[in-house]
């Protein structure tokens, strides 16, 4: 074998193994009994050495020194490259930070569960410092010797080639139009609202039917049910998770679409890369570009709705909408609430921006864990004009930061703005998407989304990609176009 096989047999083994540790996670969030959360931690600890010691052993640095001597196409340098990537980061890492970030997470998040049903950040505020603390440390390690931030260190890991400076941009770019908006559509009557109780089996049936329909493939992957909806796995065993509530069918739904557009992505990488580093996806940018376009540019649609709205008509009956038109408008209904995964599109960036200055202090050192609660209640007073009623409202209801994932919660903004780039080619490379949408046929846009997208997996970094596939830079004025289209017309704006 060449010096380059050899590294990709070493590479198939390890991706193998984190596979595995992936669905470890996915069976705590889902199956696993909470008495075994012990054991739990202990394994992904142990699983996690494992991983490490691959991703930084002696042996990788020279099967990558003697890969790089030899003639390579395109794709191979790209999977040398993201190995020497992993490697660098992980030969900065010291194990025992990786491996109690493994075993620590894995019972903060089982903490922060029980801390979000009973109302109780000190709960689950000691062990979040623990985690907190372990990244600072990480990030330290990280960021040592190349300029850069401990966050930015950390928003590698999730946008390899952003930066605090470049997302900064973003969310000033966003926010005043998005906050003069909100106050004109809030000025207008409200939007209906849909009454009655909806069976949560009835939403489960109808959540499957909807994943199919938007291109899940169910021989890879299943729907379970989580506290917050997510989406693991790769390849060939792709799974997400969705969330019933007998007063709110819709959060079910969306929630399913959402999660469908991750899987979507990862089920449809071209199957050549399967167990190698160009077999997932190229950020979580270009990740939330894909469930979010699902779930907002296509399943929020005016087009779409009246398909869901007859199909809703068929499996519970009237539930207090006249008319496709009501239905619509109660889909992207704009009014007061606290959760950021059930905000309207028009808000949703608002609760992000917060999320992203709260954890940067945490991560600097200017904000205390202890002063967190405060503060996030302090920032959503200001930012919403309204006070948070209780933690799972507030601080306690997103899973993230138990699980350390630092860095991570502005690439959701980042993928609202790549969307918002993909609809306006997608319009234009499909005239006949609104009359496939209201037939329920969302074939033609999931095959353009794979093939410009999602079947590439991480061949190219996300701003390359993303220009490949809209034609041009990707940048806010396409998001911002379509959400003052969209809500202009549902609220009656001048």
């Amino acid at each position: 074998m060449s010096a380059y096989q050899i590294l990709m047999e070493y590479q198939h083994q390890t991706e193998a193994l984190s596979k595995i540790a992936a669905r470890l996670d996915w069976d705590q969030e889902t199956m696993m009994p909470s008495g075994a959360i012990s054991d739990r931690s202990q394994e992904s600890a142990a699983l996690e050495k494992t991983l490490h010691a691959r991703r930084s052993s002696t042996e990788l640095g020279e099967l990558l020194a003697a890969a790089r001597q030899t003639q390579l196409a395109a794709a191979e340098q790209r999977h040398v490259q993201l190995i020497e990537q992993s490697y660098q980061r992980n030969c900065k890492v010291p194990e025992e930070i990786s491996v109690a970030l493994a075993g620590l997470t894995s019972k903060s998040q089982h903490i922060w569960a029980q801390a979000r049903a009973d109302e109780a950040v000190a709960d689950f505020t000691p062990i979040l410092a623990e985690v907190v603390a372990l990244r600072q440390q990480e990030a330290a390690a990280l960021a040592d010797g190349t300029g850069l931030s401990s966050y930015d260190a950390l928003l590698k890991d999730y946008e390899p080639d952003g930066s605090t400076a470049e997302i900064s941009k973003m969310f000033d770019a966003l926010r005043s139009p998005l906050v003069a908006l909100r106050s004109a559509v809030l000025e207008r009557p409200p939007a209906p609202e849909l009454e009655g109780q909806f069976d949560p089996q009835l939403q489960l049936k109808m959540s499957q039917e909807l994943a199919e329909c938007f291109g899940y493939n169910m021989a890879s992957g299943r729907i379970d049910r989580a506290v917050h909806p997510f989406c693991s796995g790769t390849g060939a065993d792709v799974r997400i998770t969705t969330r019933t509530d007998p007063s709110d069918p819709l959060g079910c739904f969306y929630s399913t679409i959402h999660e469908v557009g991750h899987g979507n992505y990862e089920q449809n990488i071209d199957q050549s890369y399967a167990f190698t580093p160009i077999g997932h996806g190229c950020s979580m940018g270009v990740h939330e570009s894909q469930s979010r376009i699902f779930e907002n540019q296509l399943g929020r649609s005016e087009a779409f709705t009246s398909f869901l709205y007859g199909r809703m008509r068929d499996v519970f009956g009237s539930f207090g909408v006249g008319s496709e038109r009501q239905f619509y408008q109660s889909v992207n209904r704009v009014s007061r609430g606290y959760i950021r995964t059930e905000a309207d599109e028009l808000q949703y960036n608002l609760h992000v921006m917060m999320r992203f200055d709260l954890e940067r202090d945490l991560m600097s050192g200017e904000l205390a864990v202890s002063d967190l609660e405060a503060a996030w209640n302090d920032r959503f007073l200001s930012d919403f004009g309204y006070a948070v009623d209780r933690p799972s409202h507030g601080m306690l209801q997103d899973v993230h930061w138990s699980i350390g994932l630092f860095g991570y919660f502005p690439t959701y903004s980042l993928g609202n703005v790549y969307a918002g780039c993909l609809f306006e080619s997608l319009q234009s490379a499909l005239p006949d998407l609104d009359t496939d949408l209201a037939s329920g046929n969302l074939g033609p846009a999931c095959a353009w989304l794979k093939q410009n997208v999602q079947r590439h997996g991480n061949l190219l970094p996300a701003h390359e990609l993303m220009t490949a596939a809209c034609g041009k830079a990707p940048s806010e004025a396409a998001f911002l176009r379509y959400i003052h289209a969209k809500f202009s017309d549902l609220y009656d704006l001048a």
